[in-house]
């Protein structure tokens, strides 16, 4: 029977349920131009105002999945990932896949450009020279197997569906529907030929998910269709009420995670986070028994070093510098104007805009207000006070690396802005509030 796309619209225009014969032949119209823009625009919108029941997203994913190369993997272990929905200061990827490489686990990870407010894992990793974070699949599968990770971006072959339909959803305001926010994502995995997969969901400020409830049900929601379609995976809430790490950019968080690396900076809260997702990691691939052991695992990988030296592999692996460790200065960018934020009173952080954060980075040039616009890697913000902290002129709230003056002041007064200062104490939250695991 011939693809009929308006009458799958119709169907799911009315609140009707897709079956998965018709959502396959859409994503392979969709792939191919038997469907258009104009129709995929209108099953997303169909979708963002009746949803999906459980198996029509299954159903997506796997399509979305199965509309190019599907990787297979022959290794001496785990074939694990982690994906976070996004934040600010969020460079966990950085030093996690590699001390995951570091417990026996083997980590092809595919990561994204920022958007928005938030910072892209890609964005970061392109601040190194030589870096490819486009290799073709020959270079990724080689480099996996010799390092036991890669951080690549998504290649033309993996999931095309996926990248027409996000730039359609993109300029069609249905960039929110759960359950394509659920397809996409795991569209991405699953082609990646995981066997177990760890999701940070945040909440907060610099979150998209700013609210609590909001983000438990994405978090549902990835869990049930990521193991409905074969897919072990579990799912972290974790707090983006603050910056994750104290520094925001894409060279500064460079450096910032070869410093927690190396043993030079080890703030609790990104520890935190980096040993929570590894220990998830280790569990889905049956590498710990439990989430102590494999928090006391990702402990010792970093701190011995191997997670560094796991790390300084890929980057060298990828064409990088080979002693991007011993002298990562002289390979990062640095911005030639640095000013350090005083904050309005002294006191202490009771309250971040994080999303403001965010926002200031890009403003400086380290993100995108438009998809075409080019990132310079060398600005950005490091020694960002998280909540609790007594700041006052010989603690700034924040350093700005910009190119200019004006840009520096512009940038000083809106993390000012951002900032809530107050008499204190202010009661510590934890970073991960809660596990979805089934």
């Amino acid at each position: 029977m011939a693809l009929l796309p308006q009458e799958i619209i119709r169907r799911k225009r009315d609140g009707g349920v897709l079956a998965a014969s018709d959502i396959e032949a859409f994503v392979a119209g969709l792939v191919d131009g038997r469907v258009t823009e104009g129709q995929a625009a209108a099953l997303a919108m169909a979708i963002f105002f009746r949803g999906l029941a459980l198996e029509e997203r299954v159903a997506l994913t796997r399509a979305m999945m199965a509309s190019g190369q599907v990787l297979n993997w022959d290794l001496p272990g785990p074939v694990l990932d982690k994906h976070s929905t996004g934040g600010v200061g969020d460079c966990v990827s950085l030093p996690l896949g590699p001390a995951v490489a570091a417990c026996g686990g083997f980590v092809p990870m595919i990561s994204g450009r920022g958007l928005g407010h938030t910072g892209g894992t890609l964005d970061k990793l392109d601040s190194v020279p030589g870096y490819r974070t486009q290799p073709d699949i020959d270079t990724f599968r080689r480099v996996v197997r010799e390092t036991g990770c890669a951080i690549i971006g998504q290649t033309a072959d993996l999931a095309p569906a996926d990248k027409r339909l996000y730039a359609i959803r993109d300029v069609t305001g249905t960039v929110e529907s759960l359950d394509l926010i659920t397809a996409s994502i795991l569209s991405k995995k699953l082609a990646a030929g995981l066997q177990g997969l760890a999701m940070d969901v945040k909440f907060g400020s610099g979150a998209f998910m700013v609210d609590l409830d909001d983000a438990r049900a994405l978090a549902q929601s990835l869990v049930a269709v990521a193991n409905g379609a074969g897919l072990k995976t579990h799912a972290l809430l974790t707090d983006m009420d603050q910056p994750l790490a104290s520094a925001a950019g894409n060279a500064v968080e460079v450096a910032y995670c070869i410093d927690y690396l190396t043993g030079k900076r080890r703030e609790p809260r990104f520890h935190e986070a980096n040993v929570a997702l590894g220990a998830q990691m280790l569990m889905l691939g049956r590498l710990a028994a439990d989430r102590a052991e494999g928090a006391r695992m990702m402990e010792e990988a970093v701190s011995s070093g191997r997670a560094a030296e796991a790390f300084a592999r890929m980057v060298a692996a990828l064409g990088g510098p080979a002693d991007i460790l011993e002298r990562a200065d002289a390979h990062l960018a640095a911005a030639p104007v640095t000013l350090p934020v005083a904050p309005v009173r002294p006191g202490v952080v009771e309250r971040v805009e994080t999303r403001a954060v965010g926002m200031a980075v890009v403003a400086l040039g380290g993100g995108r207000a438009r998809a075409e616009d080019t990132i310079d890697p060398a600005v950005g913000l490091t020694d960002l006070a998280p909540v609790g902290e007594t700041v006052d002129a010989s603690r700034p709230l924040a350093i700005v690396h910009a190119r200019d003056s004006q840009a520096a002041e512009a940038a000083a007064a809106a993390v000012r802005a951002a900032y809530t200062i107050g008499a204190g104490p202010v009661a510590a939250r934890p970073v991960v509030l809660e596990r979805v695991e089934s």
